[in-house]
């Protein structure tokens, strides 16, 4: 099956919010100090790089070119957090409510991409993405936890 335009456009934004997510778990984990918020950070980090490294693999599989790097907007959004933390008592619970916001985000681009009807994407794509919505989710559930925890 070859990829229509439409399904490669849809998968590079998503591999362009892939490395905005891992630049801004990086950027986080500078701004914890709790070792179980770092730990976890760091994971979503090496989660994150391993979920660009996929994208790319199946966006290639099917004669596409991957998007390179990260979104200005991801940019100005890690400039703004940088500068929230900065400024709040507790930069923990506000890096954890960016984490649940961003990764809620993250599993509704995934549904959506997952659930468009006007695309037919290949198997191998599917199972991707499901594997790494789940993972997504997975992730947002800790991170309500660790929320809970500090707050």
């Amino acid at each position: 099956m070859k990829y229509s335009e439409k399904i490669s456009n849809k998968l590079n934004e998503l591999l362009e919010r892939t490395y905005d997510a891992e630049k801004g778990y990086k950027l986080a984990q500078e701004k914890v100090e709790s070792s179980k918020i770092k730990s976890f950070l760091v994971d979503k980090v090496n989660q994150r790089h391993d979920f660009a490294h996929e994208l790319k693999s199946e966006i290639l599989e099917y004669g596409k070119l991957p998007e390179k790097g990260g979104s200005l907007k991801g940019d100005l959004h890690r400039t703004w957090m940088n500068l929230t933390t900065t400024f709040t008592n507790n930069s923990e619970e506000r890096i954890l409510e960016e984490v649940v916001r961003g990764e809620n985000a993250s599993i509704d681009e995934y549904n959506e991409i997952l659930n468009n009807t006007d695309m037919t994407l290949p198997e191998s794509t599917k199972n991707l993405l499901f594997k790494q919505r789940d993972a997504i989710e997975a992730a947002l559930n800790k991170a309500e936890f660790l929320e809970e925890v500090v707050s």
